[in-house]
């Protein structure tokens, strides 16, 4: 209710739509979850942005506070695989994103597939080869599971919002991505390389075959 009200006040009618994402739109937050906020406005300045900065710094638990925003124009010119997961993603708290952009279908989830997969081979490529870290794993992991949804997706016409949905609908190397996923997140231990090597070739293989 602050944030929103804050928002209203500073842009008042220029403001389309304000949602939520990331954990705290699934229910799976921690304290220490950020808080990812999305704001779409009729036009947005360099000069927008930096009273939107002021207004946030004036919020509670700003630390936590991050998220997209945007203009509509530019948020419509935005690619369909993209717009695949910002829009399910994201739960609406003021306005629609349907009256910005169009519903995301299975052609964009194809899409967002075959994007995803490919920068998650070319990452893990790259860590095994030159960063050589394993505290990059988790994010590599992270980008799988918006692939894993948006996969689904395009199997079975149905987005799963939360990570309990979707690891009770997969089965082999997809729900052993999943697994591995939830475990980094959580900061388990693991063999990173073992984890790297899973990673590369799930991604490969969606690549090749898709």
């Amino acid at each position: 209710p602050l944030y929103r009200g804050a928002v209203l006040s500073l842009f008042g009618s220029r403001v389309r739509f304000i949602g939520l994402q990331g954990s705290r739109a699934r229910g799976e937050e921690s304290a220490h979850s950020d808080i990812d906020v999305v704001l779409i406005t009729d036009t947005l300045t360099p000069g927008d942005l930096l009273r939107y900065r002021d207004a946030l710094d004036a919020l509670p638990h700003r630390e936590l506070i991050c998220g997209f925003v945007s203009d509509r124009k530019t948020l419509s010119g935005w690619t369909r695989a993209e717009l695949f997961q910002f829009y399910y993603d994201t739960v609406p708290l003021f306005g629609r994103l349907e009256d910005i952009i169009p519903v995301p279908n299975a052609d964009d989830a194809r899409l967002a597939v075959q994007n995803g997969a490919c920068g998650v081979y070319h990452a893990c490529c790259h860590n095994l080869l030159h960063a050589r870290s394993a505290d990059v794993l988790p994010q590599l992991y992270k980008s799988a599971v918006f692939t894993l949804q948006a996969l689904h997706f395009c199997r079975t016409g149905q987005y799963l919002r939360t990570r309990a949905e979707l690891q009770k609908a997969l089965t082999g190397d997809d729900a052993c991505v999943l697994e591995t996923a939830a475990r980094l997140r959580a900061c388990a231990p693991g063999d990173w390389e073992a984890c790297s090597a899973l990673l590369l070739e799930w991604s490969s293989g969606l690549i090749a075959g898709f």
